[in-house]
């Protein structure tokens, strides 16, 4: 699955790699967590390309509670294209969310070492993603998104059986016309990096520096 990553990309890298034409104040995020608002890049008629912020965590159209989108933070990348809750969004309403790092949670005997997976050049990459718009009964409209995940590649498979689908730059313009991509797969193991981190990512409430920083010495060993 994925449950937490980071953003910490300089907006102009960020509008650069996703070809928009905005250059919003995003500050570093560090540890985004479910239900917060993160950018996400959709197709737009005017530009081609928007970057908007959403609440992580979809709600579909049809809900009658807000609620439910903490349970749709991911979407499985095998039942996407039929599951009610996303099957609308996998056909008309396709995102790309960028980021520059996820997290998993090793178990190591009766702990859980947090271990961030980035690029191995460190570069920023887009998960791909599907967005909807629910209309609350009070007129309150609530754009929200998902992130599709896939089996976990050789690199994640000791620490998690899952990860989120990371595209390449060339499948970001197929992925947002809805024409496929072709099958939604793991990343190349090869291509990534593991680095085990500080526990002060287990809280939503940190949000630094300190969130993406290598642990040293025994401790680092994953």
């Amino acid at each position: 699955m994925c449950g937490r990553y980071s953003l910490t990309t300089p907006v102009e890298a960020v509008a650069g790699l996703f070809e928009v034409a905005e250059r919003p104040n995003l500050r570093p995020r560090y540890n985004i967590a479910p239900s917060q608002q993160a950018p996400v890049v959709r197709a737009d008629a005017a530009t081609g390309r928007a970057l908007v912020l959403m609440r992580w965590g979809l709600i579909p159209s049809w809900a009658k509670e807000a609620k439910i989108g903490t349970r749709m933070i991911n979407a499985r990348a095998e039942t996407v294209a039929e599951k009610p809750a996303f099957r609308s969004a996998f056909r008309h309403r396709r995102c790309l969310v960028p980021a520059d790092g996820f997290y998993e949670w090793r178990k190591l005997g009766s702990v859980k070492q947090p271990t961030r997976i980035t690029r191995a050049d460190g570069a920023p990459f887009a998960f791909a993603g599907l967005w909807e718009r629910w209309r609350a009964p009070d007129g309150a409209v609530i754009d929200s998104f998902t992130i599709i995940t896939t089996v976990a590649n050789e690199l994640l498979r000791p620490i998690h059986d899952r990860m989120p689908v990371i595209l390449d730059p060339a499948d970001f313009g197929p992925w947002l016309e809805a024409g496929g991509v072709g099958r939604l797969v793991p990343y190349a193991g090869a291509k990534l990096a593991a680095i085990a981190v500080s526990t002060r990512v287990n809280s939503p409430r940190n949000d630094d520096p300190a969130c993406i920083a290598p642990l040293e010495g025994d401790a680092a060993a994953i």
